[in-house]
């Protein structure tokens, strides 16, 4: 069972990631808490598809995250709607993704220049299944001296990331065999030959921010 995420865990991954992220790239999390989805802006509300309560809060706390992030870059009460690929569409010169796990919640947002696209992924500090490694993991990836027992869940998190960093570039999607990542060089290629580069926290959840750097 996944551990529930408290206030405190919040405010310590609220610092690991910013401390991880490179210069220019804005992050925040959330813990997803009762009636987030009031969050949502009534585009973004009508936007999003999904009618289970607990979609709803996850979109409505990323957002909420994702709001202020915009707001600090100069575009305040921006809406953001989902697109038909079911990504987010940002602003014009901004890039950004959202991500959500059962509990929390993340985002990361970018002046479109250094950073041409992001990607980011979130996920509980526990092993990742062994069933699910095998699918997720081969022969290409390289774990090096990443933890362990949290290598396989770092590798998961990392392609999830690369894939939403990659696709609004390339067009093409990607499964877990056509992205090959390296986490002590902090970088993946994926099957199109695009570089991708990586960051990652694992305390006190795993988060993986992915970036297409111009």
């Amino acid at each position: 069972m996944t551990p529930s995420a408290n206030p405190s865990e919040e405010i310590a991954l609220a610092r690991a990631m910013a401390a991880m992220a490179p210069a220019g790239i804005r992050t925040g999390c959330r813990i997803i808490r009762r009636r987030d989805e009031v969050h949502l802006l009534p585009p973004e509300a009508r936007s999003i598809p999904a009618r289970q309560p607990a979609m709803r809060r996850a979109s409505g706390a990323a957002r909420w995250i994702a709001h202020r992030l915009l707001a600090d870059a100069g575009f305040d009460g921006f809406a953001l709607l989902r697109s038909p690929s079911g990504a987010p569409a940002w602003p014009g010169g901004m890039t950004g993704s959202l991500a959500h796990d059962d509990d929390m919640a993340v985002a990361a947002v970018a002046p479109v220049g250094r950073i041409v696209s992001l990607g980011i992924d979130v996920e509980p500090a526990l092993p990742l299944p062994d069933d699910i490694f095998a699918i997720v993991s081969t022969a290409a990836d390289r774990m090096g001296s990443a933890d362990r027992r949290l290598a396989g869940r770092i590798l998961f998190c990392a392609k999830e990331a690369v894939y939403k960093a990659a696709y609004p570039l390339d067009r093409e999607v990607l499964g877990y065999e056509d992205i090959a990542v390296d986490l002590d060089a902090g970088r993946a290629t994926t099957r199109m030959g695009r570089k991708v580069s990586l960051a990652y926290c694992v305390a006190p959840r795993v988060v993986v921010l992915a970036f297409v750097a111009g």
